[in-house]
């Protein structure tokens, strides 16, 4: 989910900042190139960096002028709320990675659950079966070592990453059901910085994982 009053405060923190040209390669970082292009335009930039020509005239359609050389000056972590190494951000995420709650299951202290059965319980809890996995940008070295949030609280992958499902376990957290939202990075809760989490297990960038997710998981927009 793309938010548009997140992403039009970046777009002002981060022209306010200083610079003239915004870094909307790998289709505005897995965001959408024409919403973000509008978006950092109005708030003052004066053009866009792309990948292509193709692109160029895309946005030269919307009216917005886009180059394919040269070196973006706005501060891309300001402009999609993007954390830093330590978890730290400055403005509001723009992008909000999300799943819902499949279904339930019981598991007793030592039952076993996914692929290669690489989590075992270590007590009575129910785990939940989620939408998302690595066919959605969500990484299988992420099992077991990363949360998503589930009703406000942070709770964590278990066993590994399928490809687009994974399981997560409520500790004790009652009255989940199908259906129920889970957020794997972005928003307002307790998952807003979860990418930096998520670059210290994998190795990758911020960049990286979030233009893949944004990539492969359907988009769409929330106020």
């Amino acid at each position: 989910m793309i938010s548009r009053s997140a992403l039009a405060a970046a777009s002002s923190e981060a022209v306010s900042r200083g610079g003239r040209i915004a870094d909307l390669r790998r289709d505005a970082w897995g965001h959408g190139i024409v919403g973000v292009a509008h978006a950092v335009i109005a708030a003052g930039a004066a053009a866009a960096l792309v990948d292509s020509d193709a692109e160029v005239e895309t946005l030269a359609l919307e009216g917005i002028e886009a180059v394919t050389r040269g070196a973006a000056d706005i501060d891309t972590r300001l402009l999609y709320g993007l954390p830093d190494a330590e978890g730290v951000l400055r403005t509001r995420p723009v992008m909000r990675l999300t799943g819902r709650v499949l279904s339930t299951k019981p598991l007793k202290a030592g039952d076993a659950v996914s692929y290669g059965y690489t989590h075992r319980a270590t007590a009575d809890t129910t785990a939940v079966l989620v939408t998302g996995g690595y066919a959605q940008g969500i990484v299988r070295a992420l099992g077991n070592k990363a949360p998503v949030e589930l009703d406000g609280t942070l709770r964590p992958i278990i066993g590994r990453v399928a490809m687009d499902v994974c399981m997560v376990d409520t500790e004790g957290q009652h009255g989940v059901a199908p259906g129920d939202q889970v957020t794997y990075f972005g928003g307002a809760g307790p998952a807003g910085a979860g990418l930096a989490r998520w670059s210290a297990v994998t190795g990758m960038t911020i960049g990286e994982l979030i233009s893949v997710a944004g990539a492969h998981a359907e988009r769409g927009w929330e106020a």
